[in-house]
Order: C-alpha cells, then structure tokens, then sequence
C-alpha cells in the first residue's frame, strides 16, 4: 500500500517527551459519568507536574485535544486545563481536533512549536468524556412545527460517516471481507488483548502511568473552584475498569453489532479519561537537568478512502519509516489503536508485524477508547514499553474516522549505542 504523496510529515531532532501519566480510563456512564473532561484534564496535567517535579511556570504553551462539547463551558477547555494545574496567566493554550488522532496531533503542534523555537516546553493533555457526549438538536434554533422534534444521540450518530454512508464499524466489516479476517480471528485477537491487559495490570505497568483519582476541589486564587466529584460509594479509583477476564467462549456469543465479525466484546471499549505529557526541547532538559522518556522522531499524518478507514495506520506508519530512513525491523515495539478487532488485524497482516511487538500490554478493546485521550495514551505507553524492554524504536499509531491515519516515532534514548 503506497504512503502516497501527499502525507503531512514532521521530523524532529530536538524534540523529547519528558514524563506521561494519565487517569484511570474508566467504563462510561459509571463512576466518571457525571465528570466534565475539563477536570480530567485538569487533573492529568496536575499529576505530571507532580510527578515529573517540573513547574508549571516553566510551560510556554498549553495544547489540549478533546473531541465531543461535554460541558457548556467546553470551549474553555484548553484554557482551564492551563489555568488550573497552575501554568501562568499569559500562556496561551488552544485545542485540536483530529478524531481518533485527536492526542497524537496535539504532540506533533507541541513538537512543531518546539522546531519553531517558539517554545522550550509545553503541556499537552487530551481528555473525553464519553458519557457527557449530548443528546443533540441541530435545526431547532429557529423554531419547530408541532411533531417536527428531533433529539439524537451525539455519541451513537457520530458514528456514521455520511460521506461513504458507512459506520465505523462497517468500515472496519469491510476490512474483514478484504482480508478474510473470520469472526473466530476478531474474537482470538479480542481475547489476548484482554490477557495482555491483565497481565500488564497484575505487573503494576499501567499503574505507573496511571493518576489515582478520589473527590477534590482545584482551586484557582481569585476565580471559582472546580473539580472532581465521585459517587458517594467510591472513595478511590486507581484502574482501567473495562479490564476483565474475557474468553473466547464468552465472547463467541455476543451478537454481531455491524452484521458481520465486530461485538461489543471484540470492538473498543467506551470509556472516560484524560492523559498528559510534557514535550520539551534539549535545552530545557539540560537547563533543569531532567532525562527525557524518549525522543519525538517524527509524526504523518495521511489520508485514505473514507469506506475503509482503519487500514490508515498502513500507509502512516510506511510515510513514518521513510521519513525517518528506518525498517519496518527497526522498530521493536508497535501500539495501533484497537478501534475494532478486525481493523487491527488487517494493518498486521498488511505490514507483516510480529504480533509479540504489537500492543503487548493489552490494547483499547481491553482498556477502552476515550477519543481524545487515546493518542497521549498510546504515545505515552509505547515510550514507557520501550524503556522497560531496552528496545530503541517504537511507533504508536491510529486510524481516524472520515479515512485519515496517523503515526508517532519515539525513541528511547536510554537504549542508543
């Protein structure tokens, strides 16, 4: 598959994530249901000031990425994330929006203005709140005739791309035809995800790129507090919720949800959550004396038919390597977005990936798919892979609704000879 020519590439040679954590992503409409993905936000990026002991004062730019207006405050949304975890007044913050990649493209705007030498650092969140996505009316400003009403759900109706009048999940059944993915390969690939999760669960790895969250109060001196309020009955919560023991029996049962090989069980989950990262220059790392989690090599962005969206992260990640000059063998670790089962299969099977160096700790159908939040995620636990196996080169990577993809090169520093 060509990468063609016409990918939005980025290469980089100053250019170093500094620290990532992120929340719990949590089953929507449970304990984080009622929670604007501001405070979320607000709360990742308070948590890796923390953890990473770097001063808010010290960031130039804020850039938060969120898909869905969860809140009426949402266009805020980048401001309140700056303001409230304490980055200064006059620092700018502004929000993007690439879908699925939504949390990759707010890397790569960060990375860019680090190229640019506009800043030496800056903190880049991405948030969702699946649960607050509205029931929606978009014709009735004006007025409405008797029996005319109309309220939809946002969340269900997003995902229909009008353009090829196909769901997400019917491009996704597309993928299946062409490759001749069968339902037993969705539900196999389904299942290790899941025990690849729990296992990275038992092993403590994604509890350290995890924020607890508990009820607190963000306060802002002279401005109106926020913050974060959980149900009654919880005190704490400290994991991914949507991990669970699944099996191939359990799983084999489930009904088809597009008419094809895509469950419930085989597809993304549907969660609430936030993740942050500090990008920053050399200069600044030297300056405060901070090693990096890795370096941000190099980002593409491509497009492809809308009708069979998920093969993009193909063609991105082909665009990625040959920008960056490197092998397909290079690469030591791969994290594509688990969107759908048979999707992921297919952009393996296109590449030929070793299925030990994809999404080894468990993937979103296990750990679930808050839009916004999921590029930071990814981009965060490939680094943080490649530190734990001393391997050198990992790419993170997503497909995007509407037929666009998008891939991140990192590498770890640590492992250069």
């Amino acid at each position: 598959m060509s990468s063609g020519d016409k990918a939005l590439l980025s290469r980089y040679d100053d250019v170093f994530l500094l620290d990532g954590v992120r929340t719990p992503f949590v089953e929507y409409n449970t304990a984080l249901g009622l929670v604007s993905p501001i405070d979320l936000g607000i709360k990742a990026a308070r948590e890796i000031f923390r953890r990473s002991s770097v001063q808010p004062a010290d960031v130039d730019i804020v850039v938060a990425g969120n898909m869905a207006q969860a809140s009426f405050d949402a266009y805020m949304l980048p401001r309140h994330i700056g303001l409230y975890s304490g980055v200064p007044i006059e620092v700018p913050a502004h929000l993007v929006q690439r879908v699925c990649g939504t949390g990759m493209e707010a890397i790569l705007q960060a990375a860019d203005n680090i190229k640019l030498a506009k800043a030496d650092l800056a903190l880049v969140v991405g948030t969702e709140s699946m649960s607050r996505n509205p029931i929606a009316a978009y014709t009735h400003r004006g007025g409405f005739r008797m029996g005319e009403v109309e309220f939809r759900d946002f969340l269900w109706e997003a995902l229909l791309d009008p353009c090829p009048n196909e769901t997400m999940g019917g491009t996704a059944e597309k993928l299946a035809k062409q490759y001749a993915i069968t339902r037993g390969d969705v539900d196999e690939f389904a299942v290790e995800s899941f025990a690849r999760a729990l296992a990275a669960q038992k092993s403590c790895f994604l509890s350290g790129e995890i924020a607890p969250l508990v009820s607190e109060a963000f306060e802002l001196p002279g401005y109106s507090s926020r913050g974060i309020r959980l149900p009654r009955a919880v005190e704490k919560l400290s994991e991914d919720t949507h991990i669970r023991p699944s099996s191939l029996e359990v799983l084999s049962k489930l009904k088809p949800a597009f008419g094809g090989v895509q469950t419930g069980g085989n597809s993304s989950g549907i969660v609430d959550g936030a993740a942050a990262t500090l990008v920053a220059s050399s200069a600044y790392l030297k300056r405060h004396k901070k090693d990096p989690l890795a370096r941000v090599v190099a980002g593409a962005v491509v497009g492809v038919r809308p009708e069979i969206m998920g093969i993009a992260p193909v063609p991105a990640i082909q665009a990625l390597l040959d920008l960056a000059g490197l092998s397909l063998e290079q690469i030591e670790r791969f994290e594509i977005n688990e969107a759908f089962g048979a999707q992921v299969l297919a952009c393996q099977r296109e590449l030929g990936l070793d299925r030990n160096q994809l999404n080894v700790n468990g993937g979103a159908i296990a750990i679930g798919h808050p839009l916004g939040a999921t590029g930071v995620r990814l981009a965060i636990t490939v680094a943080r892979e490649l530190k734990r196996s001393s391997a050198r080169y990992g790419v993170a990577s997503a497909c995007i609704g509407g037929g666009q993809g998008i891939a991140l090169l990192v590498e770890n520093t640590s492992a250069v000879n």
